[in-house]
């Protein structure tokens, strides 16, 4: 991988998380004791669920070590910027996105470590190769909660500016990432036909799994069907860049085979999730045809508290 683009990797993050912090204010941390069930619910499901089901689906798919450790890593990620902007196209709680991004944005400081510790363990023949000492956690602290916290300091303290920057920084966000995933095809270019192959058919299986525990699991516990929509696109849509980052970084896992999972996942993520929120929003359709005057979506409200 070309040190040029691992070096300016750290940077490109620092514009999406920045980019996710002028969206964010303190009361969007606090908003949670609005809807405890619906947010814990969708927390179990991001920081305990998902790695254990995808931990499976590595022993399931025939991955390399490295490559089954980056899937992981994707587990462990929390959602992306973009949920939310799925979350409002297909009729979802965008406020509860909001909030789970916060308090995810601060929980992956330490659950990341965690899960690619213990899977390192688990999946690799010399867990320490590919680990996050303790000391490193300083360095996933410093990329993923400095630029929020800038972002919510200049929201807070000079509002207009960060007005004038919310539009730009969310488009150069996506370029970001786009820029990024392009970096990581090219730099495996010489065997990019294997990566695919070897990281597809589970990165697809382990982002339609996603998609459907946040939904299905809020829906069975009685959550309201617009705040489970909103937690579908939460743990559905990862932070690949934030995945792609720590893979690639020298001082952390520094493995460009262990970021072709995030960055497959980065690509697959966005055509799931529209034809996930084309499917619920004809499913919508479908439920008010059959019960014509009724909502049916705000009965239930009672199932976020």
């Amino acid at each position: 991988m070309d040190a040029l683009v691992i070096a300016s990797l750290p940077v490109a993050l620092g514009v999406v998380m920045l980019g996710l912090g002028l969206s964010l204010t303190v009361n969007d941390f606090l908003r949670v004791g609005r809807y405890p069930r619906a947010a814990l619910t969708a927390l179990l499901c991001q920081v305990v669920l998902l790695p254990v089901i995808c931990l499976g689906l590595v022993f399931a798919f025939p991955l390399s070590p490295a490559t089954a450790l980056g899937l992981m890593l994707v587990a462990a990620s929390p959602g992306g910027p973009a949920a939310n902007l799925f979350s409002h196209l297909f009729g979802g709680d965008v406020a509860l996105n909001v909030t789970l991004t916060a308090i995810n944005s601060v929980l992956v400081v330490f659950t990341l470590p965690v899960v690619v510790n213990l899977s390192a363990a688990l999946l690799l023949p010399d867990g320490t190769a590919l680990g996050l000492r303790f000391g490193k956690t300083a360095q996933v602290f410093t990329i993923v909660l400095l630029p929020v916290a800038a972002g919510m300091l200049i929201r807070a303290r000079i509002p207009a500016l960060a007005r004038w920057l919310d539009r730009p920084v969310r488009v150069l966000s996506i370029v970001v990432l786009l820029t990024v995933i392009g970096a990581v095809l090219w730099g495996v270019r010489a065997d990019l036909a294997g990566h695919l192959v070897a990281a597809g058919p589970a990165a697809l299986a382990f982002n339609l799994t996603s998609l459907l525990i946040g939904y299905g699991v809020p829906r069975l516990t009685g959550i309201e069907r617009r705040a489970a929509i909103a937690a579908g696109f939460e743990i559905g849509i990862h932070n690949t860049a934030l995945v792609i980052t720590i893979a690639l970084s020298p001082t952390l896992l520094n493995s460009a085979e262990a970021a072709v999972p995030g960055t497959v996942y980065g690509i697959i993520m966005f055509v799931t999730a529209a034809g996930f929120g084309w499917f619920l929003r004809g499913r919508t359709a479908v439920n008010h045809r059959r019960a014509p005057g009724r909502s049916g979506e705000d009965s239930a409200a009672a199932g976020l508290r």
